[in-house]
């Protein structure tokens, strides 16, 4: 007598769910154990349940070293697609030499008018930022000039306070010196 072929759909009955996930749970890990010894490899797996409880298995001591090489290989893949031209606002933390390897091995693969597409792309991703970069600079420029006049019309505006200020003293000196003047013809 033969098993018969479960439909994957959600198990609904609560407990029957919940020792399904077990079991499953159990196979998995125990796959995972069995290819990691068969095959050589380094291997996790990290299982959360739908209470979120975690379940974890590692071939290594920990955990941590698998997770920061497929961390590693990640940002190096995603290095990759960047310099194709996809943009991305994460990060990477490779070394210029991983990169220039991951490169060179994904061109290996790539016939010569792939080659040739890719030039006329970083051809015009390199013509895209210059003229960002110009406009940018234009834009700088042209700020910096608004703000040199407007300091160029506070700079007269200053000059012609302190300058009737300057009168203002003179023509004062000249009444107190006429002042103290007739005091001394009076006395």
């Amino acid at each position: 007598m033969g098993r018969k072929k479960l439909e994957i759909k959600r198990i609904e009955d609560n407990s029957a769910r919940m020792v399904c996930f077990s079991k499953r749970r159990s196979g998995l890990i125990k796959k995972a154990k069995e290819l990691s010894v068969l095959c050589d490899v380094d291997l996790a797996a990290i299982i959360f349940s739908n209470r979120g409880k975690l379940f974890q298995y590692s071939s290594t001591d920990s955990i941590a070293p698998v997770l920061q090489r497929y961390q590693d290989q990640a940002a190096s893949s995603s290095g990759f697609s960047e310099a194709k031209g996809q943009s991305s606002d994460s990060s990477s933390s490779i070394t210029s030499d991983e990169l220039l390897r991951d490169v060179e091995r994904e061109l290996d693969e790539l016939s010569v008018t792939d080659l040739m597409l890719l030039q006329k792309e970083i051809e015009a991703a390199i013509s895209q930022t210059r003229s960002a970069k110009t406009q940018k600079m234009i834009d700088t420029v042209s700020s910096l000039r608004e703000e040199e006049k407007s300091l160029a019309e506070e700079k007269r505006s200053l000059e012609e306070i302190t300058g009737k200020n300057r009168n203002a003293r003179g023509k004062k000196m000249i009444l107190d010196l006429n002042v103290a003047a007739d005091d001394q013809m009076t006395e």
